[in-house]
């Protein structure tokens, strides 16, 4: 699978480099978030690699739910379990969990298919600034720290009405962005389309810290600058 190149195996468990799990970011999910950057201090393992590589060993099913419990800093050896059921977790060397997995009915291991879906996802995924996110805080008039931005990939959820998919697609369906003091909760709907039919629906939730009053002029800078990033 073409997940090959963004991690590295080995007996009982697998690691991301800094450079992998930035080139996946960038190449993959045209995530240009900081804290994939190579030189970040606080660089993290994009969570949409995890959902990748979850799919790629354990196949599709149609329900699941993923929710993240921590932050993986680069090169942490992660256990994946060789068989799993409907409930399991992927923890490091320690015991710590990183990722609970919640899956169910009908499952595939079409990796073709788990490879359309995989990519046309995690770029979906990673559009969350500033296309998504920026209108939510304008509308709720807060903002993140244009100085230490973080936004926390927290939970996610699908839902497929059937898995004999031709060439799925994902988009937008409604957003919402709940504020409680300094921390905020952005949920994102979306569905998955094939051929022009609505084939399931999924849930992606974000944690927003550090929010503080909204200020056009430095959004405008940190949007000016996300997108010179792109380039």
């Amino acid at each position: 699978m073409f997940l090959q190149s963004f991690h590295s195996s080995y007996q009982d468990s697998i690691s991301i480099s800094a450079e992998q799990g930035s080139d996946f970011a960038k190449s993959v999910s045209n995530d240009f978030n900081p804290i994939h950057d190579t030189a970040s201090k606080r660089f993290c393992v994009p969570g949409d690699l995890l959902f990748a590589l979850v799919l790629q060993r354990y196949g599709l099913s149609k329900e699941m739910s993923f929710n993240f419990s921590g932050m993986v800093s680069a090169d942490t050896a992660l256990c994946f379990p060789p068989a799993v059921g409907e409930h399991f977790r992927v923890i490091d060397q320690r015991g710590k969990c990183y990722l609970e997995v919640s899956r169910g009915g009908e499952s595939v291991a079409n990796m073709g298919l788990i490879e359309q879906l995989v990519k046309v996802y995690v770029l979906f995924s990673g559009q969350n600034f500033p296309h998504i996110l920026v209108p939510l805080m304008a509308q709720e008039q807060v903002m993140i720290n244009p100085e230490r931005p973080l936004v926390i990939y927290d939970s996610m959820s699908l839902r497929l009405d059937r898995l004999t998919l031709t060439k799925p697609t994902v988009e937008l369906a409604g957003t919402s962005l709940r504020v409680d003091g300094k921390r905020g909760e952005a949920q994102l709907q979306f569905r998955f389309m094939d051929q022009g039919r609505v084939v399931g629906h999924g849930v992606k939730n974000l944690i927003l810290s550090g929010l503080r009053e909204y200020k056009q002029d430095a959004i405008d800078r940190m949007v000016a600058d996300y997108l010179g990033r792109t380039g």
